[in-house]
């Protein structure tokens, strides 16, 4: 059953190993959700999870919602993931999942929104190289040639330009779980995840093929 669990990122420390090496990590709360919905083949034509985080005020949440979440509880929930699951057993409406489901060792897939960096060029956003620095050239910066003239006389879909950058859902598969806190609802991760740090993370554990460490994630 690969139900994941829902949090945000509190921020990276240090974790220092039985050979007294420092190994760079990240908190995250992860936690405690409420199974706010059941599907079924039956009802639905699959069987999944649905399940919330983050408490809300009522004024935020509209009336379908409202009526959705009073089924599983009482409180307002801010976010909602479903996870497909091949089994229900066990798991009950209004039930909560907490970070007792994960354990020390194990491989998690995180995923969340990346910084948004806002409006960047070329160099910040692509790597591009600049151009000469010496005297008279008017190129420090620029991208060079983006195309061709008169045929086609236009600039491809594609080409990669100065934009937006970052802000973009990212996800960092194999990361493996140092220490986990029941008491505070806390997951300590080895390396880095998406997002500063108060992002939304949605950690699932790593039992597909392919789930292997990945560059990147901030």
């Amino acid at each position: 059953m690969s139900i994941g669990i829902l949090g945000k990122k509190l921020g990276m420390s240090q974790f220092f190993d039985d050979q007294g090496r420092a190994v760079p990590v990240t908190l995250i709360e992860a936690g405690p959700c409420r199974i706010t919905q059941l599907k079924t083949s039956q009802t639905d034509g699959y069987a999944a999870v649905q399940i919330g985080f983050g408490l809300t005020r009522e004024k935020l949440i509209n009336q379908p919602a409202k009526g959705h979440l009073a089924k599983s509880g009482e409180e307002f929930l801010r976010h909602l993931r479903e996870y497909r699951v091949e089994d229900l057993g066990g798991l009950e409406l209004g039930s909560p999942i907490t970070v007792d489901r994960f354990e020390a060792g194990q491989k998690v897939d995180v995923s969340g929104n990346s910084m948004g960096r806002g409006f960047s060029g070329y160099q910040k956003r692509h790597g591009f190289s600049r151009g000469p620095m010496s005297h008279g050239s008017k190129n420090h910066r620029e991208p060079g040639s983006t195309g061709a003239g008169t045929t086609p006389g236009r600039i491809y879909p594609g080409k990669r330009m100065a934009g937006r950058y970052g802000g973009k859902k990212i996800t960092t598969r194999g990361l493996t779980i140092i220490k986990i806190d029941s008491q505070r609802n806390l997951l300590v991760v080895k390396g880095s995840v998406p997002g500063k740090p108060g992002s939304f993370l949605n950690i699932r554990p790593a039992n597909r093929v392919g789930s292997q460490p990945a560059k990147g994630g901030k």
